[in-house]
């Protein structure tokens, strides 16, 4: 499942088990926070899902707003009772997070394949 908005930003869905896997594409920002929460709301009332991995390796910039999206979705998400990661983070997304201390707030994964083994049902914390 895919939900692409112009060339700019999309989000693609790929289940591997009991975790989804959101590939994000594109800038994070103001503009791009709802098209994100939107495509991963039907995520939060499945059963048969016990992890979520945000992969944002084809995220070139991430601003403010898309880090509060990131902390916003996080929350859903653990709310939902699901295990949330991070993978492939790079460029403005990691160096906001390191500069604000945020980095220690959230599982991070340098790849989308090693999230999805380390969220594997029985692996690491729920």
């Amino acid at each position: 499942m895919s939900t692409r908005f112009g060339s700019a930003f999309s989000v693609s869905l790929a289940q591997h088990g009991a975790v989804m896997v959101a590939h994000v594409t594109g800038e994070l920002d103001p503009s791009t926070v709802p098209t994100l929460r939107e495509s991963l709301r039907p995520l939060w009332e499945r059963s048969d899902l016990t992890a979520v991995v945000l992969d944002t390796a084809g995220v070139p910039f991430c601003d403010s707003m898309g880090v509060n999206g990131i902390i916003g979705v996080m929350k859903t998400c653990q709310a939902a009772g699901k295990r949330f990661l991070l993978s492939g983070v790079h460029g403005t997304l990691a160096r906001f997070l390191t500069a604000t201390g945020l980095r220690r707030a959230f599982e991070i994964h340098d790849s989308a394949d090693e999230a999805v083994r380390a969220a594997a049902p029985g692996k690491g914390s729920a």
